[in-house]
C-alpha cells in the first residue's frame, strides 16, 4: 500500500497523486522531465489551477513560450488561467536594451543568465506565491553553457523559493545531453514522462516517478493519456492493495447440462477462460452466464473488443437474446473497446471504476486477442492480466474470458497462453461425424470444485445454444475427426424438444 503524508500539494490529477503518495510535499522543489509533446505543460497548468481553486497564490514563468501561446494551450482544455494563477512571461535580456544599441551591444552569456535569474527572483518576490512552475530548464541550461554553473544556478533559485515556502515545479524538455542528471541530485523528486509510438494506433504515453526522497511511492510504469480536460494518469494495478472480504457461492448459468459439466456451475471470485476457433460460440456461452446474472438481479459488464456493437445486438436478437434491453434494464455495463486507442492501464481503469462504483459481480472480456492487440509485448499481457483477475476474484467478481485459438479443425495454437491464470478452462471444438460439422466442449480444468471429465455436444441456433449428454464410444473429438469405438447412442438429435 502506498503511504500517504498528510501535508501535500495535490497536482488535480487523481491518478497522479495516487502514485505520488497523496501529491507533492509542500516547500520543496520537483522535477517534471520528457521530451516535447509528453504533457509537461499539462500538468504544471492542473497544478496551478489545483492550488487556485484552494485559495493559493500561484506563478507561472515562461521562458520557452509566450504568455498567448500558454493561455491558447490551456483554451484548448476549456480553462481560463484567471484568478489565483499569474503568467510571468521573461523577456530575453537583450530586449531590454535601448533600441538603438540592440545592433550594436552584444550581450556575453554571464550577463544574460544573471539577468534573467534577476527577473525570476523579482517575479517571486513580487508575487510571492505558494505554488511556482518554471518552464524550462533547457533555457537556463544554455545560458549557463557548462554543468557546473547551471547546478550553481538552479542551487540559487531552489534556496531563493525556499525562503517563499514555494513548491515548485521545474519543467525540463532534455533538450541537453541525456547522461547530465545535474537537476536530479537538487530536486527533491523527479517524475518523467516519456511517449512511445507503436507501429500502428495513436501514441502511447506513460510516467514514472524517478525519485521522491522520504516517500514510498507506487514505483514502475503507469499509462498516461492526454484528453480535451487534462492529463490523466492510470496507476498500475497491484491487486494486493485490494483485498474484501465476501461469500463464495456457486452461479448457475440457466442450462442444466452446462452446470452438470461445470460441476453445478462456476464460483464467485473466480476466472474462466473460453478456449476454442473461430465460429464456435466462445461469445455467446460467455453472454449466457451475463444473462443469468442480470436475471438474478446482479450486475454484469461486457467489455467488447472484437465485434461491433450494432452486429452483436442483431446477432444475439437471433439467437434468442435482446442485449439492448438488458442494458436498459441497468443490470448490463457494455462498452466497446478500441484496442488500437486504448492502453492496458486505462482499460484496467475502465473495469475498475465498473465494479467499484456500480457493483459489478460479473465481468466478461471478449477476446483476449483484442486485448493482447493493446500490449506492445505479450510477457506485460500476462502481468497485467494476472493483476486484473486478481483483483476482480478478490472483490468477489466472477470473469469470463474468450480466446481465439487458430486453426478451425485438428491441433490448434492460442495466440497468448493464460490458461494457467484462469480458474475454469472451457474448452470448445469442431469435430466431423456423419460428414457433418458438429461442436464439442468440454473442462479441461476447474480449480474450484470438481466437475464432468466428459465430452459433450453441443448446438447454436434460433434458440440459443443447447447442450447434449456426454458423447460416448468415440475417440478423437477433441482432435477434431473422432472414430466411433462403441454401440452407444446417436449423437445429440437434429431437433429437440
Amino acid at each position: 500500500m502506498v503511504e500517504l503524508i498528510a501535508d501535500k500539494a495535490k497536482s488535480g490529477i487523481w491518478g497522479l497523486d495516487d502514485i505520488l503518495a497523496g501529491g507533492f510535499t509542500r516547500e520543496h522543489m520537483f522535477l517534471i522531465e520528457g521530451a516535447p509533446g509528453t504533457g509537461k505543460t499539462t500538468i504544471a497548468l492542473q497544478f496551478l489551477m489545483e492550488g487556485a481553486r484552494a485559495g493559493e497564490k500561484c506563478l507561472y514563468i515562461t521562458l520557452s513560450e509566450t504568455e498567448r501561446e500558454l493561455r491558447q494551450g490551456a483554451a484548448s482544455h476549456g480553462w481560463k488561467l484567471d484568478e489565483g494563477i499569474e503568467v510571468f512571461e521573461l523577456l530575453p535580456p537583450e530586449s531590454l536594451l535601448d533600441s538603438e544599441q540592440q545592433q550594436s551591444l552584444l550581450y556575453s552569456s554571464d550577463l544574460e543568465l544573471g539577468e534573467t535569474t534577476k527577473q525570476i527572483f523579482a517575479a517571486i518576490d513580487r508575487a510571492k506565491p505558494s505554488r511556482v512552475v518554471l518552464d524550462s530548464l533547457s533555457e537556463i541550461r544554455l545560458l549557463a553553457q557548462s554543468s557546473l554553473r547551471y547546478r550553481r544556478q538552479i542551487l540559487a533559485i531552489k534556496h531563493y523559493f525556499t525562503n517563499f515556502g514555494a513548491t515548485v515545479l521545474l519543467l525540463d524538455d532534455m533538450s541537453s545531453d541525456l547522461a547530465d542528471k545535474t537537476i536530479h541530485s537538487v530536486a527533491h523528486g523527479v517524475l518523467r514522462l516519456e511517449e512511445l509510438a507503436p507501429s500502428y494506433g495513436a501514441e502511447r504515453r506513460r510516467a514514472r516517478v524517478v525519485k521522491y526522497r522520504g516517500v514510498k511511492f507506487r514505483g514502475g510504469y503507469h499509462d498516461v493519456t492526454i484528453t480535451t480536460g487534462g492529463l490523466n494518469v492510470f496507476p498500475r494495478l497491484v491487486a494486493s492493495e485490494h483485498r474484501t472480504g465476501y461469500a463464495r457461492h456457486t452461479l448457475s448459468s440457466g442450462i442444466a447440462e452446462l452446470d452438470q459439466l461445470l460441476g453445478n456451475g462456476v464460483e464467485t471470485g473466480s476466472s474462466t477462460l473460453i478456449l476454442g476457433p473461430a465460429g464456435t460460440g466462445k461469445s455467446l456461452l460467455a453472454i449466457i452466464f451475463l444473462v443469468a446474472a442480470t436475471a438474478r438481479g446482479e450486475k454484469a459488464a461486457f467489455f467488447v473488443f472484437d465485434e461491433e456493437l450494432g452486429l452483436l445486438y442483431d446477432r444475439m436478437k437471433g439467437l434468442g437474446i435482446d442485449l439492448e434491453a438488458i442494458q436498459r434494464s441497468g443490470n448490463l455495463f457494455i462498452e466497446q473497446v478500441d484496442a488500437a486507442e486504448l492502453s492496458p492501464g486505462e482499460f484496467a481503469h475502465r473495469v475498475r471504476k465498473r465494479v467499484d462504483e456500480n457493483s459489478v459481480k460479473t465481468v466478461l472480456i471478449d477476446s483476449l486477442n483484442g486485448y493482447q492487440a493493446a500490449m506492445p509485448e505479450e510477457n506485460s499481457l500476462i502481468l497485467h492480466m494476472h493483476e486484473l483477475l486478481q483483483y476482480l476474484n478478490r472483490q468477489g467478481a466472477a470473469t469470463f474470458m474468450t480466446v481465439a485459438q487458430h486453426g478451425l479443425i485438428g491441433d490448434m495454437k492460442a495466440p497468448v497462453d493464460v490458461t494457467y491464470l484462469a480458474d475454469t478452462v472451457i474448452l470448445l471444438r469442431y469435430f466431423e461425424a456423419v460428414g457433418t460439422v458438429r461442436r464439442a466442449m468440454s473442462i479441461i480444468k476447474k480449480r474450484t470444485s470438481a466437475h464432468e471429465a466428459t465430452i459433450r455436444e453441443y448446438r447454436i441456433d434460433n434458440r440459443g445454444l443447447t447442450v447434449g449428454g456426454p458423447l460416448v464410444g468415440f475417440q478423437g473429438v477433441l482432435q477434431g475427426v473422432p472414430v466411433y469405438v462403441g454401440e452407444g447412442k446417436p449423437l445429440l438429435k437434429d431437433s429437440l424438444a
